[in-house]
Formats: structure tokens, sequence, C-alpha cells
């Protein structure tokens, strides 16, 4: 939105089938489709796969079954984190289901090969950060249970691997502790959007809407509190 003010967005949120990370990668890959044939149909001439796991699991595919239509996908910070790294030893915390499929192995092995690669997958926290709030005990307590064994390694760069989990950056930095790089890579990605559609006339803001396959007020109370937007959302039966 803070890349691209003019350009419409339309938001999808596949709640009804989340989390992705905790599903096989058949399902999430079957699911991805599904979503971005309704966004392309929609009139989408981009489509950013937010989520590290549907990249894992369905990019590839994507981009072989609509190939006339831009697919932008998250990859976990690997490159940027290696490079930096002082203690050659980098964590990575993500989804199951982005530690299986192939995108996160090509990452790791083009650009990490003489670094130490710890990689954590942090089952409930992407939910958590949905459903409390920010600074709840319990999702304190599960960034501290997910964080602290790299720092104990000697990690120096931590990827935040998940779109979740830039919520909680601050909280993985303390945990963490001093010293620690946190690296989100969502803002990357967004220059990576823009560059991929091209510029837009901010003086003409574009409309941005919020639709849900789940239950569109919670939706809309979860956008108000994550994003501090109060929107309309609509929700889809897909």
């Amino acid at each position: 939105m803070a890349e691209l003010p003019g350009r419409e967005l339309r938001y999808l949120a596949d709640q009804a089938w989340a989390p992705y990370g905790e599903r096989s990668l058949a399902e999430v890959r079957e699911r991805s489709e599904a979503v971005a044939g309704y966004l392309i149909s929609d009139g989408a001439s981009a489509v950013v796969v937010a989520c590290n796991s549907a990249s894992a699991a369905a990019l590839h595919d994507l981009r072989a079954r609509f190939p006339e239509t831009p697919f932008i996908g998250m990859e976990p910070a690997v490159k940027p984190a290696a490079s930096t790294s002082q203690r050659r030893v980098i964590g990575v915390l993500a989804t199951e289901a982005t530690f299986q499929g192939e995108l996160f192995a090509s990452v790791v092995d083009r650009h990490a090969r003489d670094v130490g690669v710890i990689a954590r997958a942090c089952p409930g926290l992407a939910a958590a950060i949905e459903d409390r709030p920010l600074d709840d005990p319990f999702v304190v307590e599960l960034v501290h249970r997910y964080t602290e064994p790299m720092a104990a390694r000697g990690a120096d760069v931590i990827v935040l691997g998940c779109t979740h989990y830039a919520f909680v950056a601050g909280a993985v930095a303390v945990a963490a502790g001093p010293g620690v790089r946190v690296i989100d890579p969502a803002p990357a990605v967004a220059r990576r959007v823009s560059e991929v559609v091209g510029e837009t006339d901010p003086s003409e803001p574009g409309p941005v809407t919020f639709t849900t396959t789940g239950e569109a007020r919670r939706f809309a109370t979860q956008v108000e509190r994550l994003l501090g937007i109060r929107t309309h959302v609509t929700a889809l039966s897909l």
C-alpha cells in the first residue's frame, strides 16, 4: 500500500484453509491455484503470493499454469542473511511447509552453502498472531521458545520466513538479544512488485479491498488490530 499508493489492491485472505504452514504441500498447492485463479478472473494483473508456505509449495506451478500473469512470491531472505552474518550462522523462523518445499532447499543451496543454517518450524505462532494481542503472554512465550535456541547456538542473523512474523519482529529481536539482526523480507517484496507493475500516480489513491474465505467480521477486526485500518470486509465462498 505504501509502495504503490495509486494502484488498486485486492487482498484475499484464505482463512477457511489457514494456516497453510500446517497443511501438506499438495493441499497448499491445490488451494493456491484456486485462489490465484479467482484473483486473475477478478481482474488481477499481477499476483503476490504473500505466504512463504504457498510460495514454497506452489510458486513454480502457478507460473506454469498462469503464464500470462506475473507472480511475485515470498522467498526466505537467506541470501542477505548469509552475506551479512559475521559468525557464519543464521537462523530461519518459518512453517513446516516452507521447509518442506523445494524453494527453501534451493535458496540454501544457492546462497548459504558455507553458512550454518538453523531452520526452526514454529507451529502455532501464525495462528496466535492472528487471534491474540501481539503483547499477549502466550504470543511472547512462543516467540521466545522458538528464537532463544537460535541465539544460543550462535546465530547472529535471524530471518522471518513467514509473513505473519513481521508483526512480532520486535519481540524476536528482544528474544534473540543484542547483536542479532532480524530480517523481514516483506519490504523487498513490495519493492519488487513496484518494479513488476510499474509506477502509478500517487495523487490518485487506489482502492483497497479486503476479502476472506472465512468470517468477515473476524477478519475486519484483525485488519484493524494489525494494520490500523477500519474497513469493510467481504466474505467469499471458494
